[in-house]
């Protein structure tokens, strides 16, 4: 329920700034705002917006040998993510941005067993974690149109996982992840220009490139899984000036 609402949330307010400011161009005639912008080389703002986390898993051999696990499966979960924003022009067209901040998030692994008494049993692991992100970006613009332009990105992103499960007390009965991680971003979104900032929706895929499995050999669940790789879809909101 909660990615629907947000999900609105975020269609609403993308389509009334539109709205707005198709308005604020009828009435400005040919004095856009985003003449206001063109010649700045570089501005800064703030970052918020949803994100729907999960893992991509790879089964071991184990996994076909084993005989008390029958699934493995990743379930997503939603999170909060806050950064600033850094963005440098390059020339009319190409921006590089840096967005350090900050992911709050939860993903679920799924499981199967089979109990010594044959009866199949439910077992959830739930991973909740708070990121910090470092993402670096090269952004495209379309030419404008009135005080809209629309952009794509894509660049790659560090994130250190601050409230790691490998270092609590249970960690011996968990799924261990690693603290650090490389991913692979692309997004979409439009740049909206008002009078003294600029809004920027957009929706970006964050695909990660390394296993963070740690391998726990004492623990069947553990050994069932070959490699984990992360997995986000976020929507964002963006202000910047």
């Amino acid at each position: 329920m909660l990615r629907i609402y947000s999900l609105q949330i975020f269609l609403i307010l993308f389509l009334g700034s539109v709205l707005q400011t198709d308005g604020w161009s009828q009435r400005k005639a040919n004095a856009y705002n985003y003449l206001e912008f063109k010649n700045k080389p570089y501005y800064f703002g703030i970052a918020m917006g949803y994100a729907n986390s999960n893992y991509r898993i790879e089964h071991s051999d184990d996994f076909i040998l084993n005989e008390e696990y029958i699934r493995a499966q990743s379930l997503s979960g939603p999170g909060l993510r806050i950064g600033v924003i850094g963005n440098l022009k390059f020339g009319e067209f190409f921006d590089f941005r840096i967005v350090p901040g900050f992911a709050f998030t939860e993903r679920r692994l799924d499981y199967l067993r089979v109990s010594s008494d044959g009866r199949t049993q439910a077992d959830l692991e739930r991973i909740e974690s708070t990121f910090f992100e470092l993402p670096m970006l090269i952004r495209y613009k379309s030419k404008p149109y009135r005080d809209l332009r629309f952009f794509i990105l894509s660049g790659i992103k560090y994130t250190y996982d601050i409230s790691n499960n490998s270092r609590t007390r249970q960690a011996e009965n968990l799924i261990l992840t690693a603290s650090h991680d490389y991913a692979f971003e692309f997004g979409v979104g439009v740049q909206i220009f008002f009078p003294y900032f600029i809004f920027s929706p957009q929706i970006k895929v964050s695909h990660g490139m390394g296993n963070i499995l740690l391998h726990n050999g004492a623990l069947e669940k553990s050994n069932i899984i070959d490699r984990i790789n992360s997995s986000m879809i976020s929507f964002s909101l963006n202000f910047e000036g």
